[in-house]
């Protein structure tokens, strides 16, 4: 099991010095076949689990996540925060216990899912236009999209209109 982000190798473990090892999630000693080392301490496989979908991380993968004290699997680290933890507008860091706003694999904190024309904020109900990176509310979507033209748009295929859910 590794933590990405550390860099620290578990110390080794011999039949003489596992007998004293202490469980970082319930406490007890570890005296199990195996055991996981994550996040700079020992873990029995059982007590290894993600804080979200409670799966036992052990037997998942080879990998976990950590983020203002959550332990997470991978699946439920992307599905709060993404695949950098980082809103995709104000690029500073979304706490864990927050809730976020998506569009298109992208993050955003509540106050920062804003239309890039009147920063009026999108809310669930609310139409938007997802287009080279910006959110567009329905009133305010660039005319190349109501006339049919792309023309600057180009650059990147134009996704259809989508409903904040």
């Amino acid at each position: 099991m590794v933590n990405p982000g550390s860099s620290s190798q578990p110390p080794p473990v011999t039949a003489s010095t596992l007998s004293w090892k202490r469980c970082a999630g319930c406490g007890g000693k570890i005296a199990d076949r195996f055991l996981l080392y994550a996040m700079d301490s020992y873990w029995h496989s059982r007590c290894l689990k993600c804080s979200c979908c409670q799966a036992q991380l052990g037997e998942i993968g080879t990998s976990c996540y950590t983020k203002s004290g959550m332990i997470l699997c991978r699946n439920d680290y992307i599905r709060l925060f993404g695949n950098s933890g980082a809103c995709s507008a104000c690029g500073q860091s979304i706490p864990a216990s927050e809730l976020v706003m998506r569009a298109q694999g992208n993050v955003y904190h509540l106050k920062c899912f804003t239309c890039s024309t009147c920063r009026n904020r999108l809310v669930p109900g609310d139409r938007f236009h997802y287009i080279n990176g910006s959110l567009f509310c329905e009133h305010d979507r660039p005319t190349a999209l109501i006339n049919g033209h792309l023309n600057s748009l180009q650059s990147n295929p134009l996704l259809p209109d989508q409903k904040v859910c």
